[in-house]
């Protein structure tokens, strides 16, 4: 069958794109009873009147979605209004909130999941629970592989079997279809290296042996039979499924990690390593400084240590005797 000009316009963008702006659209709609098309100062006083009920990402959104909307259907686009632009910076002025940032997942942490989950597994194995053996040998599989490639939450659901390599021992490499970074024509290839250990590579491998699975999502969705969903996890899945390994594993206050907790703490433990900031965007995949920026953290430990050298440097005799003279 013919693909349509609609089925091409609606695989230009991500279905969490496309769900976002939906629900941009029907808010303005149908809540607020706005009329599309509109114009800069309907925009302007339905951003005002949002103002304390939305963040400022929340309202950026919806002004990006009624200016798709706008493109879309052939009208002008009236979010490039004067009054619009000035009106969104004067909610920032009086009522952005700092940025929350996900809390990390620390190495000691993912190290006792991985025990935890390691020995979940033996034990269900040792009684026959194959169900409990299987989701915790998926469980495994996307913790390590989520923080070593650290992988956002909408990598981790789509990820594909048919499109990953790994071999034991060497590494793992994956180039998905479309991701929030890749362009149309881009291969993108995403690359992890096998460990010594909390190995990613063989957690993968020991997960897709254990399903059986030759294709389709590599983490799908698991039954309390052990049946397996032939559909991908959706992205807003990873999140509970995330706090629930980390809460059976005991680890404190899971509820207080976010789907990005992953990727911070991989940034964090990077550059605490000696990685430079131009290896971490090539391994995780930043274009932007300033996203990559966002996600590391300098210990005050650090800091102390800079300030300790720099005090331990003696001055050179006769240095400064100018100025005292």
């Amino acid at each position: 069958m013919a693909a349509t000009v609609e089925d091409y316009v609606l695989a230009a963008d991500r279905e969490n794109t496309v769900r976002s702006y939906a629900s941009a659209i029907k808010n303005f709609e149908e809540v607020w009873k706005g009329l599309l098309p509109t114009t800069g100062d309907t925009v302007a006083r339905y951003l005002v009147e949002h103002a304390t009920a939305y963040r400022l990402s929340t309202l950026r959104l919806h002004l990006a979605a009624l200016a798709r909307w706008h493109a879309d259907n052939g009208f002008a686009d009236p979010t490039r209004s004067p009054l619009v632009h000035k009106v969104l910076r004067g909610i920032k002025a009086k009522h952005a909130s700092p940025q929350r940032r996900a809390r990390p997942l620390q190495l000691e942490v993912l190290e006792s999941v991985s025990d935890a989950l390691s020995a979940s597994q033996s034990a269900a194995r040792d009684v026959g629970r194959q169900t409990d053996v299987m989701r915790a040998g998926r469980d495994r599989a996307l913790v390590l592989l989520g923080f070593w490639r650290a992988f956002r939450s909408d990598e981790l659901a789509n990820m594909r079997i048919e499109e990953i390599e790994a071999v034991r021992g060497q590494g793992l490499t994956c180039r998905p279809g479309r991701t929030k970074t890749t362009d149309e024509e881009e291969d993108k290839a995403f690359h992890c290296p096998a460990l010594s250990r909390l190995c990613p590579v063989d957690a993968y491998l020991d997960w897709i042996a254990l399903s059986g699975r030759k294709s389709g999502p590599v983490f799908p969705a698991l039954d309390r039979w052990g049946n397996l969903s032939n559909e991908h996890m959706t992205t807003q899945s990873i999140l509970p499924l995330l706090r629930r390994i980390l809460q059976a594993a005991g680890a404190a206050e899971a509820k207080s990690y976010s789907s990005h907790s992953l990727r911070r703490g991989f940034a964090g433990w990077a550059s605490a390593n000696g990685w430079d900031l131009k290896e971490l965007m090539e391994h995780v995949g930043w274009r932007d400084v300033n996203s990559a920026l966002r996600y590391i953290d300098v210990s005050s430990d650090r800091l102390k240590s800079k300030f300790e050298r720099g005090l331990s440097r003696r001055s050179v005799p006769g240095e400064g005797a100018a100025d005292r003279g």
